[in-house]
Parts: C-alpha cells; structure tokens; sequence
C-alpha cells in the first residue's frame, strides 16, 4: 500500500481537528485532547501542537485541504498561509492549499469511508458556510450572507450531486433547522457550557413529552421550521427550564417534548430524501447525527435498508472530510480508508507508557501480570473500576475500548458509582454497554452491529434486572458491538469476563474525568486514576492499582 501522495485536512472551527490522509489510511487527532479543553476551537498556532503528536505532519506532504464554517476564523486567513508555509514541507514548491466548504467537509467524512457505492447523504447542524463561501454547485440561488444549516445529496463513487440546501439568516431570533432546535434546547435546560445535547438525550426519558403542550417542528419537505410556541418559550422561559434551578420534571418534560419534535422531523426529512433519490444506503453527518435516540428510530423506522453515520460525525470529524476530500478530487490517489473502527489517533508509543508507569508515586502498585485480561477480569467481577488505555487513540467523543472506563453491569450501585465518584456528573447520566458482537442480538433488540455506539436499542426486558447499570430508565442503552477482529484485547477481555461470570456485557464510559475530554496519552490516564475513584487501569503490558483503594462499587 503506498504512503503517498500525503494530504493534510484542518477544520479551523469548533472541535479544532487536523487528519492526515495516505490512500492506504487515516490519523486523526482533535485540539481538545492536546490541551484538555472539550470542543476547543481552532485557532493560530494549533499545527505545532499536532506536529508534536503526529509524526506524519513531520513529513513533506503534497496538498492542505482546510475548512472553516460561519465564525470570523476565515479573516485571519493570511497567517494560516503564513503558518502553513512555515511548519510544513510541501512536496515541489510552494505550499498547496484548497479550502472546501463546511458542509462538503462533513459529506467527504461521512459517504467516500462508508461502505457503500452509492448512497444518499444528509447533513444536518446548526450553521455551516455563507452562501458566498459554498465551494459545491447547488441548485439555489440565494443571497451570500445565508447560512447553510442542512444539506442533502445524491452520492456514487466519484460523483456527488447537491440536491438541496436549508438555509438561514444567523439570526438567534428567527431560528430555522434541526440543528439550530437543538441547540436552542439545550441551551434552555442546560445554558452553561457547549456541548450538553447528550445530557438532554439522557434527560428526556424522565418527562413527558405532551405535558408542555408544545407542537411539533414544521417540515415542508426538507426544511425544518420552528414554531411561534417553541420561539416564543427560547425567549421568556428564563430559568424556569434551567436544570438544577427549577423542577426536576419541568427540565426533563421540556427535554421530553423536544426529543420528540426533533425526532419527529429527522425521520420526516429523511423520508423525503428517500422518495427524493430512492437510495437504499443512507449517509447522515453533522452535528445532529450524534442523537442516539433519534438514530435509532432513524434505523428502526425510516425507508432505508443501511444507515451509516461516521464515529466522529460533528465538526471533529471534518478534517478527515478535507483530507480525502484532497486525496481523491484534487489529487486523484484514490483511497483505501475505510470507516471500519474509530482508532485514528496517534501511533501508540511503547517507551511512553513505560516511562509514565516507571513515574508513578508510590501510592499506585505497578504490576505486569503474565494473563492482563484475566487479572483485570478478577477486579471487575469483584466490583471494581478499571480503566483501560490501549492502541491508537479514538477520533470521535465516544469511548469505543482503547480509552475506556469499564464496570460490572449487573451490579445495581455501579451506574451511582461511575456517575458520582470518577466522572462527577449528574445521577441520570446513562452509561454504556460493551457486548460481544456475536450474542448482541440475543440481550438487545438490534439486528445490525454497532461498532461505534450511535445508537440507542431496547434491552431485552428479560435483561434489563440482570444488567441495571447500562439499562436506561426508558428500558434502551447506546450498546457497542465488539468483534475480535477490529479490538482483538478487548474482544478478549469480554470473553473472559463471560467464561467467568456468564455475562458477556461490560459497562463502559469515556476515560475522562469531570469536564474533560477523552484523555490521549499514558500520563493523562494515570492522572486520571489518581485524581478519581477508579480503582485501577490497565496500560497493557501494566495493571497499576491503588495502594489504598476506594470502597467498592455496590
């Protein structure tokens, strides 16, 4: 496989992100995990941070493909240039650089590393390109200050075709799309911060969605408008929704009823894109497409027979979007990357775990057990939380086992445990299952495999008292299906667990603690064991445990 031409993707808005591309394969690595900020945007001076944790930006690379939204990132454009000349190598001459529009970032993420030949392609968040910056034809025609916040396209290998864009003003007064609904949502129950929608996922099961009496979202074929009822609540509803100041029922009922218009529309808009292109594959990308529960019924209920959306599909991931966009329009290589795991990151270093172990304080026991799996299955099954640090790191915000906090789910207090006392976060806050990709259907109610957890299944009510820790209140959990060959220790770490204890399930949750991202590198992840109450982690070949260990998990 050849390791040339290498071409560069930045994405220069939220979830700063730099990818680099070969037509043999994909590194990815997002700002916030270089400087623990979550969904840290781009800025100048971000490449040098990357060049640190990717080698491959150290060699001479023949194209820059870049991307930027509607933030006022894209007027610094002439120090980039500069940036870019100065830190990089380009291959025969002067820098090459190409910058794409924001939304055909998100489509080049989603369709070219999907399994399918031809597909359709939905691409849905909150803002995107000014018309006057769109680099894709589109059958509009509109005035250039308008926002694209939806977009939908007709795609085969080597062919896209637009056929349609929502677009909107930018004014927060007059909000139009699914994204900027949720976003709008969010904000009501949960106006601190940026990146709480999957808290009001997690929330929405404990209310009851008509109790508002809110209506649900206009959709007039693709576009999605919001109505006067739902503008009208954004701009008086001042704390009354606020979680934590007010009623615990008023915050879930209103994420309740927004779950439902949401959904609603999603499935409306995807409808009409089927009837629209009669594609059996269905590609969905942006922001929005990190709703679990809305993915699920998306899969259950919509027209399509195959559903794939990528591991990173918010901002983060479009710099993958930009890379093999340059590989394959500009460039012509062609490429072999396939989205069939999410462990873009960084190259795992050897000499780094070793010298981060070889550190540690004398309050953490350093072991190299001959059987790791079977000495961390002794600690699970014995109500302990292990965390687990493996391999190249996960490009998008979901824990898929190489970062991973894990648990025993049959054990009632394990949820209160994670939730409270290692990720310091709220009580309702679902965890997720690990279950072996063979005997996934026989525990929930899925009929595909879920390599990335993205979508949320019914727990087999025959289950759901066995594994009360990844059960949510609503019966569902967001499962990831394990298969031996794309995680071959953590397939094998499963497998252990089910020859001891019968249960071929694991709770798993990012290895993170309060507020912070993914963490990425082995120092991060013994900082994480001392500053929460996991009892372990393992960095193969190690196990490191506490001295003294935290009580148990009940």
């Amino acid at each position: 496989m050849s390791d040339r031409p290498i071409v560069v993707g930045i994405n220069r808005t939220q979830d700063g992100s730099v990818a680099v591309a070969t037509p043999a394969g994909v590194h990815s690595l997002q700002k916030e995990r270089i400087t623990r900020r979550k969904h840290h945007w781009g800025r100048l001076g971000d490449l040098p941070r990357y060049a640190e944790r990717l080698s491959q930006l150290r060699h001479p690379v023949d194209l820059v493909v870049e991307c930027f939204s509607s933030d006022d990132e894209i007027r610094n454009l002439t120090d980039y240039e500069r940036e870019l000349a100065e830190l990089l190598t380009f291959t025969g001459g002067p820098p090459r650089v190409v910058r794409i529009s924001h939304h055909l970032s998100y489509l080049f993420s989603a369709f070219p590393p999907s399994p399918y030949e031809n597909a359709a392609v939905m691409v849905i968040d909150a803002q995107g390109s000014r018309v006057r910056d769109l680099t894709e034809p589109w059958p509009g025609d509109a005035a250039p200050d308008l926002l694209e916040c939806a977009s939908w396209y007709l795609c085969e290998r080597g062919r896209v075709e637009c056929l349609d864009k929502q677009l909107w003003n930018g004014d927060w007064a007059t909000p139009a799309g699914l994204g900027c609904f949720y976003y709008l949502l969010t904000r009501m129950i949960f106006p601190d911060g940026e990146g709480n929608e999957g808290k009001v996922m997690g929330l929405a099961p404990y209310g009851r969605p008509d109790a508002l009496g809110l209506p649900p979202l206009t959709v007039q074929g693709p576009h999605v408008l919001i109505p006067d009822e739902w503008t009208r609540l954004v701009a008086s509803s001042g704390d009354r929704f606020g979680y934590g100041k007010t009623s615990f029922q008023d915050s879930a009922d209103l994420a309740a009823a927004g779950r439902q218009a949401f959904e609603e529309a999603v499935l409306r808009v995807a409808d009409w894109l089927h009837r629209e292109t009669g594609a059996s594959s269905l590609c969905f990308a942006g922001g929005t497409a990190l709703n679990c529960s809305a993915n699920g019924r998306l899969m259950r209920e919509g027209a399509y027979d195959r559903v794939f959306i990528p591991p990173s599909p918010h901002d983060g991931g479009t710099a993958v979007g930009c890379a093999l966009y340059g590989l394959t329009e500009v460039l012509g290589a062609g490429s072999e990357f396939r989205w069939t795991n999410d462990f873009l990151g960084p190259d795992p270093d050897a000499q780094a775990v070793y010298e981060a172990v070889a550190a540690v304080p004398p309050d953490l026991v350093v072991e190299k057990p001959a059987d790791l799996a079977g000495r961390m299955v002794d600690l699970l099954d014995s109500g302990r939380v292990v965390g687990l640090h493996h391999g190249r790191s996960e490009s998008g915000p979901r824990a898929l086992g190489n970062r991973s906090i894990l648990g025993d789910a049959r054990r009632p207090g394990m949820q209160d445990f994670v939730n409270s006392r290692v990720k310091g976060r709220e009580w309702f806050r679902p965890l997720a299952p690990l279950v072996l990709a063979e005997v996934a259907e026989k525990v929930f109610d899925v009929d595909r495999p879920a390599p990335f957890m993205q979508f949320a299944a019914d727990v087999r009510p025959e289950f759901r008292s066995w594994l009360p820790s990844i059960t949510h209140v609503d019966g569902t959990a967001r499962l990831r299906t394990v298969e031996e060959s794309e995680t071959p220790f953590l397939y094998g770490l499963l497998r252990a667990f089910e020859a001891r204890t019968g249960c071929p399930v694991l709770l798993n949750t990012p290895l993170n603690g309060q507020g912070q991202p993914l963490v990425e590198t082995p120092a991060e992840s013994l900082d994480c064991l001392l500053t929460t109450d996991m009892h372990a982690l393992a960095l193969p070949p190690y196990l490191v445990r506490k001295r003294v260990e935290p009580d148990l998990a009940g």
